[in-house]
């Protein structure tokens, strides 16, 4: 693919106004899909305001997905998007590591059986039938791309297709896919990283404001600027490199329609930048989150290594539960981008309606 001049060329305006019009939007924010911290009511106010609710679907299953889709249409008629991973490959697993893994965690949390690795996830083709069943006005991917058969459906179907990236290359393979629109996601991102490649995800931790018009001077398809975004200042520098929306996800954990828990909601509170790290600890997968004793400590050079995805996800299981029982964060999964100190406890339809006006002042 040849760099395109179009997209450079257009306004911030003209481009954001297009991908309003186009998925049904008043203000070009999106909720960012984060599984285990998606509920209907962060989605409901988020899309109230004028903007789009998601659904991080990676944990729950078609039972699940159509009852949040049941609450979100009960109370808003507003869009919103469905996002799930791409499976990966069956992990090898090596039961030596794991005993290692498994004393380390017992060190912080309760013993971790055998067997706590043995963790499935759901169906991904009965999520993917779900999706189409539900006929949101968006799907979204991470970790790779969708089936070109799935691809198809969806397009038959009118649904969109938004993918995440986070190289040029992962963009221009999404492109030449059939994605609707790519996702750039920058290092600065709490959560997983959405790297096709696992196994590259600390090499290719690309930041935002590189990524965004590296791949807005290469593609012809709207681009969704995601990570490290609290406020309306990001918004407008990201619409002004050239992306056509902007995608929050920890500048909402604070709002009460989260239901963040509170030890999680606190710990976001005035968190720098540096006060976040990458961190494979919790899943296997790399992602941000806060720096808490656990996960510096999963990092010091004596820790063993953590077990492939989803296998670590089920050793850290019990420790994970252990510490939210007792409030503590640091036993926690707690995500966290960069920008975490800009998360506000207020609520989330009139974060939203700020960041939007915050924004317009800046590039209007």
């Amino acid at each position: 693919m040849t760099p395109s001049s179009p997209k450079t060329n257009s306004s911030p305006r003209d481009r954001a106004a297009a991908f309003c019009t186009k998925y049904g939007l008043k203000l070009p924010i999106l909720l960012a899909p984060m599984a285990g911290a998606s509920p209907a009511s962060l989605s409901i106010a988020v899309a109230n305001a004028g903007g789009m609710g998601a659904l991080g679907a990676l944990l729950t299953q078609p039972a699940g997905i159509r009852d949040w889709v049941k609450e979100f249409r009960s109370a808003s008629n507003g869009p919103f998007q469905l996002n799930v991973w791409i499976p990966e490959p069956k992990p090898h697993r090596d039961a030596e590591a794991e005993a290692r893994m498994r004393a380390f965690l017992a060190a912080r949390g309760p013993d971790v059986p055998a067997t706590a690795g043995d963790t499935t996830l759901p169906d991904f083709a009965k999520q993917c039938d779900t999706f189409l069943e539900l006929k949101p006005i968006a799907v979204s991917s991470i970790m790779g791309l969708f089936p070109p058969e799935f691809v198809s459906r969806l397009k038959r179907q009118g649904v969109a297709w938004f993918a995440t990236a986070t190289t040029l290359a992962e963009a221009i393979r999404a492109h030449d896919a059939g994605a609707d629109a790519v996702i750039a996601q920058g290092y600065e991102a709490g959560g997983h990283r959405g790297s096709f490649d696992p196994a590259a995800a600390e090499r290719q931790a690309v930041g935002l404001f590189a990524l965004l018009p590296c791949l807005a001077d290469h593609l012809d398809i709207p681009i969704i600027a995601a990570g490290g975004i609290g406020d309306g200042r990001g918004v407008a520098a990201a619409l002004m490199l050239g992306a056509s929306a902007a995608m929050l996800g920890t500048a909402f954990l604070r709002c009460p329609q989260a239901k963040t828990h509170r030890a999680w909601a606190d710990a976001l509170a005035n968190l720098e930048p540096e006060g976040t790290m990458l961190t494979r600890a919790f899943t296997g997968r790399l992602g941000r989150a806060i720096a808490t004793n656990f996960i510096k400590a999963a990092a010091a050079p004596d820790a063993p290594c953590p077990a492939p995805y989803p296998v670590q996800r089920g050793l850290t299981a019990a420790m994970k539960e252990a510490g939210a029982a007792a409030g503590d964060y640091h036993r926690m999964q707690v995500w966290a981008g960069q920008s975490a100190a800009l998360a506000q406890p207020i609520p989330a339809d009139d974060l939203v309606r700020q960041i939007w006006q915050q924004a317009q002042a800046l590039m209007y």
